[in-house]
């Protein structure tokens, strides 16, 4: 199997919920970095990391910087704006997820980033409809101060034919004191 689809596979399979384990009780691992640490809040996000090297979040001061989470159309869902939410739900749990790992959560996102197919398979609405389910969902997740954000068109990402949107994040997270 191709790096790539390595990547794609080990990507797609963070946001499937994973089996609770004894072994999870090991998690989230902060792994020390210059300046900072990696945060892996999962066994799925430990072989990510170890197999591809995809650190889901790492912390540098009191930045945190989120790896990029692409909301997909899994098998036999839809393509329209009502399965669009649904996927940019399950997207968020992931991505706040990691943020509680690092002791950190949506409200404290200060810069959102996001990397649209506009016309590809994975979803049919307009332009205008992706944002607004993204700001929509959004506030579902997050009541704090809105982010600066930025929104670009791209031909596809890793994820393949069903990948809608990519979604990465920057964060004011200071280290928790111990």
């Amino acid at each position: 199997m191709s790096l790539c689809l390595r990547v794609v596979a080990a990507v797609l399979a963070l946001g499937a919920a994973e089996p609770v384990v004894a072994q999870e009780a090991a998690f989230p691992q902060r792994l020390p970095t210059p300046g900072g640490e990696v945060i892996i809040p999962s066994a799925g996000q430990k072989r990510a990391h170890d197999d591809i090297g995809y650190a889901p979040a790492r912390r540098v001061g009191d930045v945190l910087y989120v790896s990029g989470l692409v909301v997909f159309r899994a098998e036999g869902e839809g393509n329209d704006v009502t399965a669009f939410e649904g996927q940019v739900r399950r997207a968020l749990r992931q991505l706040n997820q990691t943020l509680r790992a690092a002791g950190s959560s949506l409200d404290d996102v200060a810069m959102l980033n996001t990397f649209h197919v506009w016309d590809g398979p994975g979803f049919a609405g307009t332009r205008d409809e992706q944002i607004a389910v993204l700001s929509k969902v959004w506030r579902e997740f997050s009541q704090g101060p809105r982010p600066a954000w930025t929104a670009v068109g791209t031909s596809g990402l890793l994820g393949g034919e069903g990948s809608i949107v990519e979604i990465q994040l920057i964060a004011h997270s200071p280290a928790p004191r111990d």
